[in-house]
């Protein structure tokens, strides 16, 4: 177990338990109350249920619904690939702003358990 422990509230969003979870590489994080009062564990298993949407339906909205259809760039400027709900995004946008927001937005996607930021910005 690490020291200090990694641990979440019961009130917590599950992709901030599941980002945490991928972020610290840990298997189990225990949820206490405000007090400190252990109330359960939550595992990677029990986040995977909610976040149980197929990789390549994921890999679709992001290049059609998201660089396409709300961003009106071409995806085939991008790498795109996902595997266990953690997208992985490489290319190179038209501006490190526009990249910075593309990855926000990918973010907060359905079943995205993380995202990997491989894009080249400019300048």
């Amino acid at each position: 177990m690490t020291s200090p422990p990694i641990v979440i509230h019961p009130d917590e969003p599950v992709q901030h338990a599941a980002w945490l979870m991928y972020d610290r590489g840990v298997k189990r994080l225990p949820v206490v109350d405000e007090a400190g009062h252990l109330l359960g564990i939550v595992s990677r298993s029990d986040l995977l249920g909610v976040f149980g949407r197929p990789d390549d339906e994921i890999r679709r909205e992001v290049t059609h619904d998201v660089i396409l259809g709300r961003f009106l760039m071409d995806p085939a400027r991008f790498e795109i690939t996902v595997q266990g709900g953690i997208v992985t995004v490489a290319g190179r946008p038209e501006t490190a702003e526009v990249g910075k927001i593309l990855i926000e937005v990918v973010r907060h996607l359905d079943g995205v358990v993380a995202v990997q930021d491989q894009l080249t910005y400019p300048g």
